[in-house]
């Protein structure tokens, strides 16, 4: 690989100018590094793939790491991209399908609309693991500007090249514990059935300790709220429950971030509104292409369209999770986030 697997968690990987271009034209000796460097990390049970790795702070999948090095190594971003990056499970089917209809407003009819027989995460590309499917790169170098993309990557893994690049990222945040119980529940689906099954005990340890896919969450969320605070024009944070509770409000100040505000004419043709019902949870949820069963892999494992739609709802941990567990997760929240104000939404 090239540079970016320098010196990574404390280890000194360097690879010299002079080879740098044979690793780049060499997918064997490039999996060798790669390898080379999981031997290295820490490892923790995984979810739904059966080991992470502590790379950085955060927790990935082999498969992720693999995907953020090789992002690091071939993305080339532009300074109109358009990055949707939050934590698994916080409300990406819905995100995605919101900026997809606002920034091509213009291009689409609402009677036939991509969204009508596309499924959300298939109407923009999956970052993380873009490069390991052997798609070539012209294809992402000639999407229409601005070009979507998405990512659970934390804001601290992307390369300079994409957070100087003056591209802006959507994040949104969701009650962690609803989070969690998502995760869970998602974890059941996609779980190999040659490994041993995790319980909601275990799995509620694993991600209070921070070991969950791309955790800890906390770190994950303030990550990307600091990084708003220094720049608003840059980066957006969306709350979950505020999206649920005024979606009219959000979906406007999310237009106004992507740089295409609605006019007025627009609103008053009922354009806003046609935007939240077409992208609403129970309207992309009751689409036959959304209830089919095929679907893609992810971390090498069959994905079914319907795994993507559980319930959206708010509060739903209250069906999952005792007291004890409720309060414990608050106080995580509490002491990792809250303090001089930060993430106060979320603050118990």
């Amino acid at each position: 690989m090239a540079t970016s697997l320098a010196s990574q968690e404390g280890n000194n990987f360097e690879v010299s100018n002079e080879k740098e271009e044979e690793e780049q034209g060499n997918p064997q000796r490039a999996s060798e590094k790669i390898n080379e460097l999981f031997s290295t990390l820490p490892k923790g049970k995984g979810w739904w793939a059966e080991h992470l790795f502590h790379y950085q702070g955060f927790w990935l999948s082999n498969r992720a790491l693999e995907g953020l090095l090789l992002i690091q190594d071939n993305f080339k971003p532009q300074p109109s991209d358009i990055f949707l990056a939050n934590t698994p499970k916080s409300g990406s089917t819905w995100l995605k399908a919101l900026l997809f209809s606002i920034v091509n407003l213009s291009r689409y009819d609402f009677s036939s609309h991509p969204l009508l027989n596309t499924p959300p995460r298939d109407i923009f590309p999956f970052l993380d693991f873009y490069f390991q499917q052997n798609k070539p790169i012209s294809d992402i170098e000639s999407l229409p500007s601005p070009r979507l993309f998405s990512s659970h990557l934390p804001y601290n893994l992307f390369p300079k090249s994409i957070t100087a690049s003056g591209c802006r990222f959507v994040s949104i945040w969701r009650d962690p514990k609803d989070v969690f119980v998502s995760q869970w529940h998602f974890m059941k689906k996609l779980r190999s059935k040659e490994l041993p099954a995790v319980s909601m005990e275990e799995a509620f340890d694993l991600f209070c300790k921070g070991v969950s896919h791309y955790g800890p969450l906390w770190d994950h969320m303030s990550g990307y709220w600091k990084a708003s605070l220094e720049s608003p024009e840059k980066i957006l944070m969306l709350k979950y429950e505020d999206m649920k509770r005024e979606p009219l409000v959000q979906v406007k100040r999310l237009a106004e971030f992507l740089g295409q505000p609605f006019s007025i004419e627009e609103e008053n043709k009922g354009v806003v509104q046609e935007i939240i019902n077409l992208c609403s949870f129970d309207s992309l949820r009751n689409l036959q292409v959304n209830k089919t069963r095929d679907g893609p892999s992810n971390e090498g494992r069959p994905v079914k369209n319907p795994d993507f739609f559980r319930k959206g709802e708010v509060g739903d941990w209250k069906n999952h999770l005792v007291a004890e567990m409720a309060e414990y997760i608050d106080q995580i929240i509490k002491d990792r986030l809250c303090g001089g104000g930060l993430a106060s939404g979320f603050c118990p």
